[in-house]
């Protein structure tokens, strides 16, 4: 199965995103749904089934060892022409803390994981139509016939003082990805949460 290590935001901060990115919604981009807006910590693709019970167990680990930690959602930010993205403010050391983790107990759990980057906290908003329907994490699928890519910065400019209401992460959500089957051009994918651990109560 498809995993990665994430935060997911409380309803609260999916509604304040969802008002400000309402009047943005267009079909010059492909808009990620709503149902699966998160913040990927440690993206490990195809996992094998045996691998689960030691990949749970240093994910469990990982949570222990990290105590809870205030976060917003904060302005926006892009990877070249590819996607748009909602960024993320508050104990950011913490939470990258948090995704070094997920990372080094992927690979404690035999899982090849790509290299390791320092991580940039991001909630996919939209990709442009050219680039496929990917997990927006470097994986790209063309199509032979790529169009030219919309230009992001009317949607960057109306989204950069974008503030939402502070939260406490207190949890570390393990989410299976299932990409789409049908063939429809800009179905998404659907993410559904297979464990959760909560963070260390201090």
């Amino acid at each position: 199965m498809r995993l990665f290590a994430a935060v997911l935001p409380p309803e609260e901060a999916v509604a304040e995103l969802r008002e400000a990115v309402r009047p943005l919604r267009d079909d010059r981009l492909t808009w990620t749904a709503e149902g699966g807006w998160h913040f990927t910590l440690a993206f490990m693709g195809e996992v094998r089934d045996d691998a689960l019970p030691e990949l749970h167990a240093r994910l469990e680990r990982a949570a222990d060892r990290t105590e809870p930690f205030g976060l917003r959602l904060h302005g926006c930010g892009h990877f070249g022409d590819r996607a748009l993205w909602a960024g993320a403010a508050g104990d950011l050391d913490t939470m990258r803390l948090l995704a070094d983790r997920a990372d080094a107990a992927a690979r404690r759990a035999g899982i090849p994981m790509e290299q390791h980057h320092r991580y940039t906290p991001h909630l996919t908003l939209a990709r442009n139509h050219a680039q496929g329907h990917g997990h927006g994490h470097g994986h790209r699928q063309g199509h032979g016939h790529e169009r030219a890519a919309t230009p992001l910065r009317p949607y960057l400019d109306a989204l950069a003082g974008f503030e939402g209401t502070p939260w406490q992460v207190d949890t570390l959500s393990l989410v299976r990805s299932h990409l789409p089957v049908s063939g429809v051009p800009g179905e998404q994918p659907r993410y559904e949460t297979v464990r959760a651990w909560p963070l260390r109560t201090p």
